[in-house]
C-alpha cells in the first residue's frame, strides 16, 4: 500500500466534497437565471436526449425515483414538459420537454457552457487530463472496493 496515497485520500475526499457543493452551488446559480433549479436542470436535461421516464431519469441521475417523479410533475404542472404515452408501459410514461422547456434548458446549458469555459480559461497550464483520468481511477477504485454500490 502506498502511503502517500493513504494519508492523502481523507484530504481528497474532502476536497471532493468541497468541489461538489461549489458546483451545486453554482449550478444553482446558472439554473436560477430561466427560474429553474440544479434539480430540475438534471431532470430537464436527462429528459431531452431520448423519451425517458421517471424510473430510467432517477436511475440515470443516481437518485430516488420519488424525488424525480415530484420534479417531473412540476415541469409538467407548469408548461415545461409532458407526459407522453410510453407503448411498452401504460403506467410509466415519458418525460418530454416541450418547446418553452427546451429554451430554457438551452438557455442553462448556454450559461453552464459559458462558466465552464472561464474555469477552463483559469485552469490553463494545469494537467487536466490527468485530473480526469485520476478522478476516473478513483471512481473505479471504489466500484471495485463496493462493487454492490
Amino acid at each position: 500500500m502506498n502511503a502517500d496515497a493513504k494519508s492523502l485520500l481523507p484530504l481528497i475526499v474532502a476536497d471532493i466534497y468541497e468541489l461538489a457543493g461549489r458546483f451545486r452551488d453554482g449550478g444553482e446559480a446558472i439554473a436560477a437565471t430561466v427560474g429553474q433549479t440544479q434539480a430540475r436542470w438534471q431532470v430537464m436535461s436527462a429528459a431531452s436526449v431520448d423519451p425517458r421516464t421517471v424510473p430510467q431519469i432517477a436511475r440515470r441521475l443516481g437518485v430516488s425515483r420519488q424525488n424525480v417523479q415530484r420534479i417531473a410533475d412540476l415541469l409538467v404542472k407548469e408548461n415545461w414538459a409532458s407526459f407522453e404515452t410510453n407503448p411498452d408501459h401504460r403506467s410509466s410514461p415519458f418525460l418530454v420537454l416541450n418547446a418553452r422547456g427546451q429554451e430554457a434548458l438551452a438557455k442553462i446549458n448556454k450559461a453552464a457552457s459559458q462558466s465552464h469555459a472561464q474555469i477552463a480559461r483559469q485552469l490553463a497550464g494545469t494537467h487536466v487530463g490527468a485530473l480526469h483520468r485520476g478522478l476516473r481511477r478513483l471512481i473505479q477504485a471504489l466500484d471495485d472496493s463496493n462493487p454492490t454500490v
